[in-house]
């Protein structure tokens, strides 16, 4: 999961502005032991990338971590995250969402739910069998 670090540090580099110089208030580099470890870093620009490992089910390194960074419109963007079995999974106000159904797909959804639940089933060219 350090790749995600990686990422993450070099689309701040990107999108802050070339000529600026940025001070490095903090810098952490724990490990790695194992599948352990633990990075931060914080910048006083108002980046802040944090991870931290630790092993999973099998052995592998499960991580965690969030990164905070400020847009070009100003505004304070974070976003926190799980990387382990199930893949990896971000979270925060910024991560789009998916849509919610239309009320008639619900309706759809709600009929072949009781269609299943009467014994009702349809074949491959949607023909009731």
């Amino acid at each position: 999961m350090k790749f995600v670090v990686f990422f993450a540090l070099v689309a701040f580099a990107s999108a802050a502005k070339l000529t600026d110089n940025v001070q490095v208030l903090k810098d952490v580099r724990d490990g790695p032991i194992g599948p352990t470890y633990n990075n931060e870093l914080e910048l006083d620009n108002g980046v802040v990338v944090q991870e931290t490992g630790a092993e999973g089910s099998v052995g592998q390194s499960n991580s965690q971590g969030r990164y905070v960074f400020v847009s070009p419109e100003g505004e304070t963007v974070e976003v926190t995250w799980v990387a382990n079995e199930n893949g990896f999974q971000p979270s925060g106000p910024f991560i789009p969402q998916d849509h919610p159904l239309p009320p008639h797909a619900e309706e759809q959804l709600r009929i072949a739910e009781q269609q299943r639940a009467e014994g009702i089933e349809f074949d491959e060219r949607g023909f009731r069998v």
